[in-house]
């Protein structure tokens, strides 16, 4: 009985304690939590848990903290340094002076490259001899690449192939000596323009002739035989055929470079193998072939007056 009215006791104080409670269920509190205190102001810093790199928190600090971020407004603070604790300053690096280079150095003269207005190929390497078979279409002009004088033009082909003679292989060809004091020659030219002449000055750029198959390029292909030496007689002609590889000049222009002169190239070679140096390369001719003479019979009037085995050259018999 009297255990009874113990149990009645408890369970009228465990209702009356739930109807206390603001949110009306009993061990549920809906009292407003506390507000959290200033951080700025006490100065305690909030280490975020050991999280996985996917998600993670930074920490945060109350001047920004590592990882850079403002516990005030969560945003990046520009004054924390690369580790993130804080202030830093930046320190450039101390290194040595830095290198002066002089700035290359530049030609005077202003080069083009030799065909205009058609596409070219060219091999890059020396075939034979030091000059470039620049292959392009028949027509297509050959104009000076730098300005200069004209310093020989051989509108005629002379070349056969019975003689090969060296110094007609380039057919019909117009060479100029320009103002940088080089020889620029260009050969197996279809033809050359109306007043190009030895003694006439050209510009830069100036066509001088049409490319073609003149010379020993006959049958093998419209070409320009192009080449740079010096000047010299023309009973040299092995020289003015090519004394330097030319296709790095030829590259240049080609390429926005007009600067780029082989004259330094030129000058020495002409130094190193003198002004007038013997032909080495290509140089004999074929030896020419003797005409021969054969008779031809002839016959009388009288058939039966002429002996068997006997013709008559200029009247007189011969055996």
């Amino acid at each position: 009985m009297r255990s009874g009215r113990l149990a009645a006791i408890a369970a009228s104080v465990l209702v009356t304690a739930a109807c206390a409670a603001p949110g009306g269920v009993a061990g549920i509190s809906t009292t407003p939590p506390a507000a959290a205190p200033d951080l700025s102001a006490t100065g305690v810093a909030l280490e975020a848990a050991d999280v996985s790199s996917e998600g993670a928190v930074p920490s945060v600090s109350p001047s920004g903290g590592r990882g850079g971020v403002s516990a005030a407004t969560a945003a990046p603070d520009a004054s924390t340094g690369p580790s993130g604790w804080g202030p830093q300053a930046i320190t450039p690096p101390r290194g040595e002076e830095p290198v002066r280079v002089p700035p290359p150095r530049v030609s005077r003269f202003s080069y083009v490259f030799p065909v205009r207005g058609c596409r070219v190929s060219y091999a890059r390497k020396e075939l034979v001899l030091p000059k470039a078979t620049m292959w392009t279409g028949r027509g297509c002009p050959f104009v000076s690449p730098v300005s200069g004088v004209v310093r020989e033009a051989n509108p005629l082909n002379r070349w056969k192939a019975s003689t090969d003679k060296g110094a007609d292989r380039e057919g019909r060809f117009v060479s100029v000596l320009g103002d940088d004091g080089v020889v620029y020659l260009g050969g197996h030219l279809d033809s050359i323009e109306s007043g190009i002449r030895p003694g006439v000055r050209v510009a830069a750029g100036q066509a001088l002739g049409k490319v073609g198959d003149s010379g020993n390029a006959k049958g093998g292909g419209t070409n320009l035989y192009f080449a740079v030496s010096w000047p010299v007689a023309s009973k040299y002609w092995w020289v003015r055929r090519g004394m330097v590889d030319p296709w790095n000049f030829l590259d240049a222009w080609l390429n926005g470079n007009p600067t780029l002169s082989p004259a330094p190239q030129v000058a020495a070679a002409r130094a190193r193998l003198g002004a007038t140096p013997s032909c080495h390369t290509l140089c004999a001719s074929k030896p020419g072939k003797q005409p021969t003479h054969h008779p031809t019979p002839s016959q009388t009037s009288d058939p039966d007056g002429v002996t068997r085995g006997e013709v008559t050259t200029g009247g007189l018999a011969a055996n």
